[in-house]
């Protein structure tokens, strides 16, 4: 799609309609209805009349990166193992922008110019990251996820990116990590990624950590038929950290980050690891496993200890861990866990600012005794399953969270229930690419 500006609007162009626009939320959603009605009606042009957009209390750099941003992600679809028409894909050709800035000021086409170009490049590796989550899990392999990030950083200044096998695993101590990649013939994979765009080299880093579940099949504890045909996309919290870095340095972002990805297939063979076995984690503490389903947070444990050797001023762990926050919160927002509450509440305004929304759910120190083992340290599911499962989620991971430096700061999001666009929101069928803008704004703004 490119996007041009215009003196006069083309009339065969689908034009926006911001008429009942109130709020950021409002424009978000009709920044992308008029590209995805004009896809539906085989229209190649879309038209946004400046004197027309919203009054909102928006810069003209952020109005510009909201249009850009939404009607590109508006625009993608997955169409890799799709047949390609002899006419081409159903996309958008031209988003223009017509007419002059409001009051004509040209210091103000400037900046809304600037905006859409930070717009693209942000839309670009969400559309990345959406791209590798709707990837089918036997072509999306651990290795196929490390190779991806290699490959999305190419080119990227300042990002290095190292891979741990097996065997380095195995002289980490990490049998958290392994004991869930047991039952699959893919060797798991450990993804170091490091950007170092900081004046000073050694200023302390934010760590994100994400979930690479290539494929959860629910290990011996086999998922049902109807939660499992998803289950490709259980690696979207390592995709979103993978590309939320390579933005940052893309875009220059003065800050030293790491993403931690510890990716492994969950499957049922016959070296699987079993309800009943206890794995000894590479922090030391031994966890109690209670359901094979429940491995997202036992292989981010590793995760966890490992960030520590960064020194790390803030780590953040990304994850589709739960069915239960998509129960407590449905499909609008994803789950966050801290007991900052000053970074809680700094995290909400920064998901109602990007669009990718976020609310709070208690780990109070009473849950914690709702965790513990009964053969290990830790248990990796609740001692009452079937109620409070992402907060017994989140209390699990505090317990390898507790060790790294007193004056991090953690913060666990459980984006299962934004793992997929639903269908009022104008966005193609499959994974939804969250939550990158809320990472970009987190690594900017903390």
């Amino acid at each position: 799609m490119k996007i041009v500006y215009k003196n006069k609007v083309d009339s065969k162009a689908k034009k926006a309609d911001f008429a009942k626009v109130k709020n950021l939320r409002q424009f978000i959603l009709a920044v992308r209805k008029v590209v995805a009605d004009a896809k539906k009606e085989k229209n190649k042009k879309v038209a946004i009349l400046i004197k027309e957009l919203p009054k909102l209390e928006l810069g003209e750099t952020q109005v510009g990166v909201i249009i850009a941003r939404e009607a590109l992600m508006a625009d993608y679809e997955f169409t890799k193992y799709l047949s390609k028409p002899k006419e081409g894909g159903n996309f958008i050709a031209e988003l223009m922008l017509v007419g002059t800035w409001r009051s004509g000021n040209q210091v103000k086409v400037k900046d809304i110019r600037s905006g859409i170009e930070r717009g693209k490049i942000v839309a670009g590796e969400i559309n990345m990251c959406r791209e590798l989550a709707n990837t089918p899990g036997g072509e999306m392999t651990p290795l196929r996820l490390a190779e991806a990030a290699s490959e999305a950083s190419r080119g990227t200044p300042l990002v290095n990116v190292e891979v741990l096998g097996q065997n380095e695993m195995e002289a980490l101590g990490m049998g958290a990590i392994l004991g869930v990649a047991k039952g699959s013939p893919e060797e798991p994979q450990f993804i170091v990624m490091e950007y170092f765009g900081a004046d000073d080299p050694n200023e302390r880093p934010i760590v994100l950590i994400g979930k690479g579940v290539t494929f959860d099949t629910g290990g011996l504890n086999l998922k049902p038929e109807a939660g499992i045909n998803d289950m490709h996309m259980d690696m979207s919290g390592g995709a979103a950290c993978i590309h939320a870095l390579v933005l940052a340095a893309k875009l220059g972002v003065k800050k030293n980050i790491v993403v931690l990805v510890p990716a492994v297939e969950n499957m049922p063979g016959g070296a699987s690891y079993r309800p009943g076995d206890v794995l000894r984690s590479m922090s030391d503490k031994s966890i109690e496993i209670k359901n094979t389903d429940a491995e997202g947070r036992v292989i981010l444990a590793d995760a966890l200890t490992y960030a520590k050797k960064y020194n790390p001023a803030m780590v953040i762990d990304v994850a589709t861990l739960t069915g239960a926050s998509v129960v407590a919160l449905g499909e609008r927002a994803s789950a966050i866990f801290s007991r900052d509450n000053e970074l809680i509440t700094r995290v909400r305004e920064l998901g109602e600012s990007s669009g990718d929304y976020v609310w709070p759910l208690p780990i109070w120190e009473e849950y914690e005794e709702e965790i513990k083992g009964t053969f290990g340290d830790v248990a990796n599911l609740g001692k009452k399953w079937r109620m409070g499962g992402a907060i017994a989620g989140a209390v699990f991971l505090l317990q390898f969270a507790k060790d790294l430096p007193k004056d991090c700061k953690w913060l666990h999001i459980d984006m299962a229930p934004t793992m997929l666009a639903t269908d009022d929101e104008f966005l193609a069928k499959g994974a939804k690419g969250s939550p990158i803008r809320l990472l970009l704004a987190l690594i900017e703004n903390c």
